[in-house]
């Protein structure tokens, strides 16, 4: 009986088709380059588009922009546009799994008449900030594909923004208050 199992389990080992378990299928990794859009920002009204490329087996860049050019009644503005180019580390493979991220941000604003919650920038409720920022933060993100051709990701980073602006009274050609700066240390991407 033990030669029987014995030459039944040789036989087994010599035909056993090689096995990867742990290896993850390619198929709903993209090839070339995704183009995106954040939805947050279109909940916001934001328009914003976005494209990312693999530059190495676990390296990506991702560069993005918005613009938001709308005015509301009582001469409440949020205008602004921004560039935001992003390195990503991948810890597997680019474009799939978790990302580690450096990024830049800059652009130009026109706020004024708004409230931010939680007491932030206060004085925008009553006078009108026109000027530039710029900075950059560190992030952590997770992509899930679903196919080769659709995906989403979500990510938090942290940085710091330098803010330089001109101040305006709060009502439609204001006068000239003051020249500012404001530095911003929190979220930076979401």
């Amino acid at each position: 009986m033990k030669k029987k199992t014995l030459f039944i389990i040789g036989c087994l080992c010599c035909c056993a088709l090689p096995m990867k378990g742990q290896e993850q299928s390619d198929k709903n990794v993209p090839e070339k380059w995704n183009i995106k859009s954040n939805l947050l920002y279109d909940a916001t009204g934001t328009i914003n588009l976005g494209f990312e490329l693999p530059l190495a087996e676990r390296w990506s860049l991702d560069v993005s922009g918005n613009y938001n050019g709308w005015n509301w009644k009582d001469n409440r503005k949020w205008k602004h546009w921004m560039a935001q180019p992003e390195v990503r580390l991948w810890t597997r493979q680019a474009l799939r799994g978790h990302f580690f991220a450096l990024h830049a941000l800059g652009g130009q604003y026109n706020i004024g008449n708004v409230h931010f919650p939680f007491g932030l920038f206060k004085d925008l409720r009553d006078s009108r900030h026109d000027g530039w920022y710029a900075g950059g933060g560190i992030g952590y993100g997770y992509r899930w594909n679903f196919s080769r051709h659709w995906g989403m990701e979500a990510e938090a980073a942290v940085g710091y923004v330098r803010f330089d602006y001109k101040s305006y009274e709060c009502f439609t050609c204001g006068e000239f208050l003051n020249n500012g700066t404001r530095n911003y240390v929190g979220p930076t991407k979401l």
